[in-house]
């Protein structure tokens, strides 16, 4: 898994991009329970047993509160490979806040 830093100097197209390059072409959507819905197959998952490939945190250079998490993320159930950007921080909506907490709590069993 590729985990990567601050990247307040990077866009969220640019990391979009890269991952696009590296096969993550679908989409992914935070759904309530901490789940993760696979565009491609649309079934769900719990956030911590979806494949984390990667997971990259920006903040917005105008304002700092703008802050997103574009993650790579690969469906247990069809094997597609996608992104999905979320929201974190005071003003992150639930959904967002529980499927990262989902994805943090995985990576610490790891």
């Amino acid at each position: 898994m590729t985990v990567m830093g601050n990247g307040s100097d990077r866009t969220i197209l640019e990391v979009l991009g890269e991952l696009e390059e590296q096969g993550f072409t679908g989409q992914f959507a935070p759904r309530d329970g901490a789940q993760v819905e696979c565009i491609a197959c649309h079934k769900l998952s719990p956030a911590d047993e979806t494949v984390l490939r990667s997971l990259e945190r920006l903040e917005g250079a105008s304002d700092p509160d703008d802050m997103v998490a574009v993650v790579g993320l690969e469906c247990p159930h069809c094997g597609a490979r996608g992104t999905a950007v979320l929201t974190y921080g005071p003003e992150a909506p639930l959904v967002d806040a529980e499927v990262l907490q989902s994805f943090e709590d995985a990576r610490k069993r790891t």
